[in-house]
Protein backbone atom coordinates (compact mmCIF):
# COMPACT_ATOMS: atom_id res chain seq x y z
CA UNK A 1 0.00 0.00 0.00
CA UNK A 2 1.47 3.20 -0.94
CA UNK A 3 1.19 5.11 2.52
CA UNK A 4 3.17 1.69 4.02
CA UNK A 5 1.27 2.56 7.46
CA UNK A 6 2.92 0.33 10.43
CA UNK A 7 6.38 1.30 9.12
CA UNK A 8 8.34 3.41 11.61
CA UNK A 9 8.04 6.93 10.67
CA UNK A 10 10.69 7.50 13.45
CA UNK A 11 13.35 6.82 10.57
CA UNK A 12 11.81 9.14 7.87
CA UNK A 13 11.41 11.94 10.67
CA UNK A 14 15.70 11.50 11.33
CA UNK A 15 15.79 11.06 7.45
CA UNK A 16 14.40 14.78 7.52
CA UNK A 17 16.20 16.32 9.94
CA UNK A 18 19.27 17.25 8.23
CA UNK A 19 17.48 18.81 5.32
CA UNK A 20 18.21 22.75 4.66
CA UNK A 21 15.23 25.10 5.27
CA UNK A 22 12.94 25.01 2.01
CA UNK A 23 10.71 27.10 0.46
CA UNK A 24 7.50 27.94 2.64
CA UNK A 25 4.30 27.96 0.91
CA UNK A 26 0.76 28.98 2.35
CA UNK A 27 -2.54 26.64 1.21
CA UNK A 28 -5.94 26.94 1.87
CA UNK A 29 -5.58 24.73 5.33
CA UNK A 30 -1.93 25.19 6.10
CA UNK A 31 1.14 26.49 5.10
CA UNK A 32 3.78 23.86 4.00
CA UNK A 33 7.52 23.38 3.57
CA UNK A 34 8.66 22.24 -0.21
CA UNK A 35 12.25 20.41 0.14
CA UNK A 36 14.02 19.29 -3.06
CA UNK A 37 15.43 15.93 -2.14
CA UNK A 38 17.06 15.04 -5.30
CA UNK A 39 17.81 16.20 -8.86
CA UNK A 40 19.49 15.06 -12.07
CA UNK A 41 16.90 12.10 -12.33
CA UNK A 42 15.70 11.21 -16.49
CA UNK A 43 12.09 11.49 -15.81
CA UNK A 44 11.64 10.25 -13.62
CA UNK A 45 7.82 8.24 -13.25
CA UNK A 46 7.40 6.54 -9.79
CA UNK A 47 8.93 7.08 -6.94
CA UNK A 48 8.54 4.57 -3.25
CA UNK A 49 9.57 5.13 0.34
CA UNK A 50 11.34 2.46 1.89
CA UNK A 51 10.87 1.46 5.70
CA UNK A 52 14.68 2.93 6.40
CA UNK A 53 14.01 6.37 4.80
CA UNK A 54 15.16 5.52 1.36
CA UNK A 55 13.34 6.05 -1.38
CA UNK A 56 13.01 3.77 -4.96
CA UNK A 57 12.66 5.75 -7.61
CA UNK A 58 12.58 4.80 -12.11
CA UNK A 59 13.23 6.56 -14.63
CA UNK A 60 11.19 6.29 -17.65
CA UNK A 61 14.31 5.75 -19.85
CA UNK A 62 15.28 2.20 -17.90
CA UNK A 63 16.86 3.02 -14.58
CA UNK A 64 15.85 1.90 -11.40
CA UNK A 65 17.73 3.86 -8.46
CA UNK A 66 17.79 4.27 -5.04
CA UNK A 67 17.95 7.84 -3.15
CA UNK A 68 19.33 8.69 0.26
CA UNK A 69 20.54 11.63 1.76
CA UNK A 70 20.40 13.80 -0.98
CA UNK A 71 22.58 10.68 -2.86
CA UNK A 72 21.44 9.22 -6.07
CA UNK A 73 22.53 5.84 -6.60
CA UNK A 74 24.23 4.03 -9.69
CA UNK A 75 21.16 2.15 -12.02
CA UNK A 76 20.61 -1.21 -9.82
CA UNK A 77 21.34 -4.27 -12.10
CA UNK A 78 18.88 -6.96 -13.00
CA UNK A 79 16.22 -5.70 -14.43
CA UNK A 80 13.64 -6.82 -17.18
CA UNK A 81 13.75 -5.91 -20.71
CA UNK A 82 12.17 -2.50 -20.91
CA UNK A 83 11.43 -0.79 -24.08
CA UNK A 84 11.83 3.19 -23.88
CA UNK A 85 9.56 4.31 -26.39
CA UNK A 86 7.36 7.16 -26.88
CA UNK A 87 5.41 7.27 -23.54
CA UNK A 88 6.94 3.85 -22.25
CA UNK A 89 9.62 2.82 -20.85
CA UNK A 90 10.41 1.90 -16.92
CA UNK A 91 7.18 3.54 -15.04
CA UNK A 92 5.87 2.73 -11.82
CA UNK A 93 7.22 0.27 -8.63
CA UNK A 94 5.70 -0.70 -5.96
CA UNK A 95 6.12 -2.81 -2.51
CA UNK A 96 5.09 -5.98 -1.34
CA UNK A 97 2.35 -6.12 1.14
CA UNK A 98 4.96 -8.05 3.24
CA UNK A 99 8.22 -6.30 1.71
CA UNK A 100 9.67 -5.98 5.51
CA UNK A 101 9.86 -9.85 5.46
CA UNK A 102 10.08 -10.85 1.69
CA UNK A 103 12.30 -7.40 0.47
CA UNK A 104 9.89 -8.59 -2.80
CA UNK A 105 8.80 -5.31 -5.37
CA UNK A 106 6.66 -4.89 -8.25
CA UNK A 107 7.86 -2.88 -11.47
CA UNK A 108 5.25 -1.79 -14.28
CA UNK A 109 7.27 -0.96 -17.68
CA UNK A 110 6.83 -1.81 -22.06
CA UNK A 111 8.20 -4.27 -23.58
CA UNK A 112 8.68 -5.28 -26.81
CA UNK A 113 7.00 -8.60 -28.43
CA UNK A 114 7.31 -9.80 -32.19
CA UNK A 115 3.76 -8.13 -32.22
CA UNK A 116 5.23 -4.51 -31.17
CA UNK A 117 4.89 -2.95 -27.45
CA UNK A 118 2.59 -3.79 -24.40
CA UNK A 119 2.37 -3.44 -20.71
CA UNK A 120 4.02 -5.84 -18.84
CA UNK A 121 4.51 -5.92 -14.59
CA UNK A 122 7.50 -8.14 -12.45
CA UNK A 123 8.17 -9.33 -9.30
CA UNK A 124 11.41 -8.85 -7.92
CA UNK A 125 13.62 -9.42 -4.96
CA UNK A 126 15.51 -6.11 -4.01
CA UNK A 127 18.40 -7.04 -1.40
CA UNK A 128 19.39 -4.93 1.56
CA UNK A 129 22.60 -3.75 -0.26
CA UNK A 130 20.51 -2.72 -3.72
CA UNK A 131 23.21 -3.31 -6.17
CA UNK A 132 21.11 -5.93 -8.17
CA UNK A 133 17.51 -7.36 -8.07
CA UNK A 134 17.45 -11.40 -8.22
CA UNK A 135 14.71 -13.35 -8.43
CA UNK A 136 13.37 -11.01 -11.50
CA UNK A 137 10.15 -13.08 -12.70
CA UNK A 138 7.61 -11.31 -15.32
CA UNK A 139 3.91 -11.87 -13.64
CA UNK A 140 1.87 -10.31 -16.05
CA UNK A 141 1.90 -9.62 -19.79
CA UNK A 142 -0.69 -8.01 -21.69
CA UNK A 143 -2.58 -9.79 -24.14
CA UNK A 144 -2.41 -7.96 -27.69
CA UNK A 145 0.42 -5.96 -28.55
CA UNK A 146 0.87 -3.23 -30.98
CA UNK A 147 3.18 -0.74 -32.25
CA UNK A 148 1.81 2.34 -30.82
CA UNK A 149 3.88 3.82 -28.35
CA UNK A 150 1.47 5.72 -26.19
CA UNK A 151 -0.90 4.71 -23.45
CA UNK A 152 0.68 2.36 -21.07
CA UNK A 153 -0.98 3.14 -18.25
CA UNK A 154 0.99 1.55 -15.81
CA UNK A 155 0.20 2.60 -12.27
CA UNK A 156 0.38 -0.15 -9.40
CA UNK A 157 -1.56 -0.38 -6.36
CA UNK A 158 -1.03 -2.96 -3.03
CA UNK A 159 -3.88 -3.81 -1.68
CA UNK A 160 -3.50 -5.29 2.33
CA UNK A 161 -4.55 -8.83 1.02
CA UNK A 162 -0.91 -8.46 -0.96
CA UNK A 163 -3.17 -8.73 -4.80
CA UNK A 164 -2.16 -5.79 -7.19
CA UNK A 165 -4.22 -3.84 -8.62
CA UNK A 166 -2.56 -1.89 -11.37
CA UNK A 167 -4.16 -0.34 -14.92
CA UNK A 168 -3.05 -0.31 -18.67
CA UNK A 169 -4.47 2.76 -21.37
CA UNK A 170 -6.42 2.09 -24.31
CA UNK A 171 -2.79 2.05 -26.23
CA UNK A 172 -3.94 4.59 -28.30
CA UNK A 173 -6.56 2.93 -29.62
CA UNK A 174 -9.73 3.75 -27.75
CA UNK A 175 -12.42 1.18 -28.81
CA UNK A 176 -10.03 -1.53 -26.88
CA UNK A 177 -11.13 0.11 -23.86
CA UNK A 178 -14.67 -1.30 -24.70
CA UNK A 179 -13.36 -4.99 -25.49
CA UNK A 180 -13.73 -6.87 -22.61
CA UNK A 181 -11.53 -9.82 -24.13
CA UNK A 182 -8.94 -6.86 -24.45
CA UNK A 183 -6.37 -5.77 -21.48
CA UNK A 184 -6.22 -2.45 -22.60
CA UNK A 185 -8.50 0.77 -21.07
CA UNK A 186 -8.64 -1.20 -17.91
CA UNK A 187 -7.86 -1.85 -14.24
CA UNK A 188 -6.43 -5.12 -13.61
CA UNK A 189 -5.85 -7.24 -10.37
CA UNK A 190 -3.55 -10.31 -10.26
CA UNK A 191 -2.45 -12.00 -7.07
CA UNK A 192 1.46 -11.65 -6.16
CA UNK A 193 2.58 -14.65 -8.26
CA UNK A 194 0.58 -13.74 -11.42
CA UNK A 195 -2.43 -16.34 -10.58
CA UNK A 196 -6.25 -14.63 -11.14
CA UNK A 197 -7.92 -13.97 -7.97
CA UNK A 198 -10.69 -16.35 -7.27
CA UNK A 199 -12.92 -13.20 -6.49
CA UNK A 200 -11.80 -11.38 -9.66
CA UNK A 201 -15.29 -10.16 -11.48
CA UNK A 202 -14.67 -12.83 -14.69
CA UNK A 203 -12.14 -15.29 -13.06
CA UNK A 204 -13.51 -19.09 -14.15
CA UNK A 205 -16.31 -20.24 -12.07
CA UNK A 206 -17.78 -16.48 -11.37
CA UNK A 207 -21.39 -16.09 -13.16
CA UNK A 208 -19.55 -12.83 -15.12
CA UNK A 209 -16.89 -15.12 -16.60
CA UNK A 210 -16.80 -16.52 -20.03
CA UNK A 211 -18.02 -15.26 -23.32
CA UNK A 212 -13.72 -14.63 -23.76
CA UNK A 213 -13.83 -11.68 -21.09
CA UNK A 214 -10.49 -11.86 -19.72
CA UNK A 215 -10.16 -13.07 -16.03
CA UNK A 216 -7.69 -10.32 -14.89
CA UNK A 217 -10.14 -7.21 -15.80
CA UNK A 218 -11.35 -5.27 -12.40
CA UNK A 219 -12.93 -2.11 -14.13
CA UNK A 220 -13.35 -1.22 -18.18
CA UNK A 221 -13.89 1.72 -19.99
CA UNK A 222 -10.81 3.55 -18.93
CA UNK A 223 -8.80 5.85 -21.78
CA UNK A 224 -4.93 6.20 -19.80
CA UNK A 225 -4.84 5.44 -16.22
CA UNK A 226 -1.93 6.61 -14.53
CA UNK A 227 -3.16 7.14 -11.23
CA UNK A 228 -3.90 4.79 -8.49
CA UNK A 229 -4.61 4.05 -4.82
CA UNK A 230 -6.47 2.47 -2.18
CA UNK A 231 -7.28 4.02 0.79
CA UNK A 232 -5.89 2.37 3.71
CA UNK A 233 -8.93 3.47 6.21
CA UNK A 234 -11.91 2.46 4.38
CA UNK A 235 -9.86 0.52 1.04
CA UNK A 236 -11.84 2.32 -1.34
CA UNK A 237 -9.94 2.03 -4.55
CA UNK A 238 -9.38 5.46 -6.72
CA UNK A 239 -8.15 6.33 -10.15
CA UNK A 240 -6.97 8.74 -12.19
CA UNK A 241 -6.99 9.22 -15.92
CA UNK A 242 -6.37 11.33 -18.86
CA UNK A 243 -9.25 12.48 -21.33
CA UNK A 244 -8.58 13.79 -24.30
CA UNK A 245 -9.30 17.51 -25.00
CA UNK A 246 -11.09 17.85 -21.51
CA UNK A 247 -12.43 15.26 -19.67
CA UNK A 248 -9.42 13.95 -17.14
CA UNK A 249 -11.36 11.79 -14.43
CA UNK A 250 -11.15 10.62 -10.99
CA UNK A 251 -13.31 7.71 -10.38
CA UNK A 252 -13.53 4.83 -8.12
CA UNK A 253 -13.48 1.51 -10.17
CA UNK A 254 -15.89 -1.09 -9.17
CA UNK A 255 -15.56 -5.34 -10.10
CA UNK A 256 -16.96 -5.67 -13.40
CA UNK A 257 -18.12 -1.86 -14.17
CA UNK A 258 -17.60 0.04 -17.00
CA UNK A 259 -16.68 3.53 -16.97
CA UNK A 260 -17.75 4.64 -20.70
CA UNK A 261 -14.11 5.79 -22.68
CA UNK A 262 -14.74 5.92 -25.62
CA UNK A 263 -18.68 5.70 -25.52
CA UNK A 264 -19.00 8.62 -22.89
CA UNK A 265 -16.65 11.51 -22.07
CA UNK A 266 -16.65 15.05 -20.78
CA UNK A 267 -14.34 15.77 -23.14
CA UNK A 268 -13.67 16.38 -27.12
CA UNK A 269 -11.27 14.76 -29.34
CA UNK A 270 -8.37 16.92 -30.05
CA UNK A 271 -10.41 17.64 -33.79
CA UNK A 272 -12.71 19.82 -31.86
CA UNK A 273 -15.25 16.55 -32.16
CA UNK A 274 -18.08 15.05 -30.02
CA UNK A 275 -16.64 11.69 -28.32
CA UNK A 276 -19.03 9.26 -28.31
CA UNK A 277 -22.80 9.71 -27.69
CA UNK A 278 -22.26 12.31 -24.74
CA UNK A 279 -21.50 12.43 -21.11
CA UNK A 280 -24.33 9.93 -19.93
CA UNK A 281 -25.54 6.41 -21.18
CA UNK A 282 -27.27 3.60 -19.72
CA UNK A 283 -24.47 0.58 -18.82
CA UNK A 284 -21.96 3.31 -18.19
CA UNK A 285 -20.46 4.52 -14.61
CA UNK A 286 -19.96 8.36 -14.07
CA UNK A 287 -16.50 9.82 -12.60
CA UNK A 288 -16.17 11.26 -8.92
CA UNK A 289 -14.63 14.30 -10.82
CA UNK A 290 -13.67 15.47 -13.57
CA UNK A 291 -11.80 18.29 -15.50
CA UNK A 292 -12.29 20.49 -17.71
CA UNK A 293 -10.03 21.51 -19.69
CA UNK A 294 -7.88 18.71 -18.75
CA UNK A 295 -4.86 19.24 -16.04
CA UNK A 296 -3.06 16.19 -17.55
CA UNK A 297 -3.34 14.09 -14.93
CA UNK A 298 -0.06 11.84 -13.42
CA UNK A 299 -0.36 9.48 -10.12
CA UNK A 300 -2.13 10.09 -7.22
CA UNK A 301 -2.25 9.17 -3.39
CA UNK A 302 -5.36 9.21 -0.66
CA UNK A 303 -3.90 10.88 2.33
CA UNK A 304 -3.63 9.08 5.32
CA UNK A 305 -0.77 10.89 7.68
CA UNK A 306 0.07 12.48 10.94
CA UNK A 307 1.69 15.60 9.17
CA UNK A 308 -1.74 17.04 8.17
CA UNK A 309 -4.73 16.45 9.37
CA UNK A 310 -6.62 18.67 7.82
CA UNK A 311 -5.92 16.57 4.44
CA UNK A 312 -7.08 13.08 5.94
CA UNK A 313 -9.27 11.40 3.12
CA UNK A 314 -8.28 13.65 0.50
CA UNK A 315 -7.08 12.80 -2.93
CA UNK A 316 -3.71 14.53 -4.32
CA UNK A 317 -3.45 14.34 -8.09
CA UNK A 318 -0.05 14.80 -9.62
CA UNK A 319 -0.65 17.26 -12.67
CA UNK A 320 1.78 17.57 -15.78
CA UNK A 321 0.09 19.80 -17.82
CA UNK A 322 -0.34 23.14 -15.61
CA UNK A 323 2.96 21.43 -12.89
CA UNK A 324 0.95 21.62 -10.05
CA UNK A 325 -0.71 19.33 -7.18
CA UNK A 326 -4.69 18.94 -7.10
CA UNK A 327 -6.07 18.30 -3.73
CA UNK A 328 -9.66 17.23 -3.62
CA UNK A 329 -11.86 17.65 -0.37
CA UNK A 330 -13.96 14.62 -0.36
CA UNK A 331 -16.75 14.43 2.16
CA UNK A 332 -16.49 11.99 5.13
CA UNK A 333 -19.63 10.76 4.74
CA UNK A 334 -20.72 10.55 0.66
CA UNK A 335 -16.97 10.30 -0.29
CA UNK A 336 -18.07 13.51 -2.91
CA UNK A 337 -15.53 16.42 -3.82
CA UNK A 338 -16.74 19.43 -1.81
CA UNK A 339 -13.84 21.59 -3.32
CA UNK A 340 -10.49 21.39 -4.99
CA UNK A 341 -7.61 23.11 -4.45
CA UNK A 342 -4.55 23.86 -6.73
CA UNK A 343 -0.96 23.78 -5.36
CA UNK A 344 2.42 24.76 -6.94
CA UNK A 345 1.06 25.87 -10.34
CA UNK A 346 4.26 26.25 -12.34
CA UNK A 347 6.85 26.25 -9.50
CA UNK A 348 9.03 23.39 -9.71
CA UNK A 349 8.08 21.44 -13.50
CA UNK A 350 5.67 18.44 -14.35
CA UNK A 351 4.50 16.65 -11.59
CA UNK A 352 4.92 12.99 -12.71
CA UNK A 353 3.82 11.01 -9.55
CA UNK A 354 2.70 11.57 -5.38
CA UNK A 355 3.28 9.92 -2.62
CA UNK A 356 2.34 9.90 1.09
CA UNK A 357 5.61 8.95 2.92
CA UNK A 358 5.44 7.29 6.48
CA UNK A 359 5.88 10.15 8.84
CA UNK A 360 3.07 11.84 6.19
CA UNK A 361 4.81 13.77 4.62
CA UNK A 362 4.23 13.99 0.70
CA UNK A 363 7.07 12.96 -2.18
CA UNK A 364 6.64 13.80 -5.17
CA UNK A 365 9.08 13.65 -8.65
CA UNK A 366 9.11 15.68 -11.53
CA UNK A 367 8.94 14.61 -15.19
CA UNK A 368 11.74 16.25 -16.55
CA UNK A 369 15.25 15.69 -18.66
CA UNK A 370 15.98 16.85 -15.38
CA UNK A 371 13.99 15.68 -12.83
CA UNK A 372 13.44 15.96 -8.98
CA UNK A 373 11.81 14.16 -6.05
CA UNK A 374 10.47 17.06 -3.90
CA UNK A 375 9.24 16.36 -0.46
CA UNK A 376 6.10 18.63 1.28
CA UNK A 377 6.38 18.71 4.77
CA UNK A 378 4.35 20.78 7.46
CA UNK A 379 5.74 24.37 7.38
CA UNK A 380 7.55 25.43 11.45
CA UNK A 381 4.85 27.63 13.04
CA UNK A 382 5.81 31.50 13.44
CA UNK A 383 4.98 33.49 16.39
CA UNK A 384 3.48 37.00 16.11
Amino acid sequence: MKTLLGLSAALWLASAGSLPAGEIIPTNEVSIEVDVLATGLDHPWGVEPLPDGTLLVTERSGALRLVRDGAVSAPIAGLPQIAAVGQGGLLDVALAADFEESRIIFLSYSTRSTDGLGTAIARARLPEDATALTDVTEIFRMNRFTGVGRHFGSRIAVAPDGTLFFTIGDRGESERAQDFSDHAGAVLRINADGTIPSDNPFAPGNPDAGSGKAAELWSKGHRNPQGLDIDPRTGVLYSVEHGARGGDEVNRPQPGLNYGWPEISYGRHYSGAEIGVGTNAEGFEQPLHYWDPSIAPGGMAVYRGDMFPEWDGDLLVAALKFQLLVRLDLDDETGEVLSEERLLKGTYGRIRDVRVAPDGAVLMVTDEDNGSILRLSRAPETGD
